[in-house]
């Protein structure tokens, strides 16, 4: 692979998703050389993320809210709130899978309708599902989580020699339990446990409460500048 070549191409300007008064703007990578493993742990280390198989950055003219950022996982220190949860996270089961529980879809249709009826994946379907997480040229697993044998979470998960990211989660919309925050916990524990150094959980938006929940893993990084800090 050419690491000085990266060719990536302007989607136009549309609303953002995150910040209803800016304007959002993507560079995603089309050069095919980089859709693979080797490639996407290099852009991922440089601030990329992937969408179904498209890997992308924001590249917005008047905003730089969206700041990639990494849980170091070896070092971790859970808050207090964090510490009652990995309380909690004992009365489950999790694993990863390199397939998806035959449920799956059962639960998934439950999230999308009661927390996003409002958004572009409701209705709930299959075939828009695989194409939003997974890529041909990815390794990805399924985070399993259960509750006295009932499956209450399912996080997908990109999977790296030394990290892995997270790509998308859903959950049981009605459980008493932060289910959201646990799978970011399971899969910092998975990492733990394997020796892996970083979680990627997605960009952090500071000015976006669905997104401003990372710095609450700490320590972590954010790639200001170019450089990890």
């Amino acid at each position: 692979m050419n690491q000085l070549s990266l060719q990536v191409g302007l989607t136009p300007e549309y609303e953002c998703s995150y910040l209803p008064d800016e304007k959002e703007q993507l560079g995603v990578v089309i050069d095919p050389q980089w859709l693979s493993p080797e490639g996407y742990k290099v852009l991922i280390a440089s601030g990329y993320r992937r969408s179904g198989r498209a890997i992308y950055k924001p590249m917005c003219n008047a905003c730089s809210a969206c700041t990639p950022l990494r849980i170091d996982c070896p070092t971790f220190v859970p808050s207090r709130s964090q510490k009652r949860q990995l309380a909690q996270m004992r009365k489950l089961h999790w694993e990863f899978k390199a397939e998806l529980d035959d449920n799956w879809f059962e639960l998934y249709e439950k999230y999308i309708r009661i927390r996003h009826s409002t958004g572009s994946m409701y209705p709930a379907n299959k075939e828009q599902f695989f194409d939003f997480v997974t890529a041909p040229w990815m390794a990805t697993a399924f985070l399993h989580v259960y509750e006295n044998e009932k499956l209450i979470a399912i996080a997908v998960t990109d999977v790296f020699a030394d990290a892995l990211s997270a790509v998308y989660s859903f959950f049981e919309p009605e459980h008493p339990l932060s289910l959201g925050t646990l799978c970011v916990l399971f899969q910092i524990e998975f990492c733990r446990q394997s020796n892996r150094q970083w979680l990627y959980p997605g960009y952090q938006i500071d000015a976006c409460k669905a997104m401003n929940y990372k710095t609450r893993f700490a320590p972590h990084q954010k790639l200001i500048g170019g450089i990890w800090q």
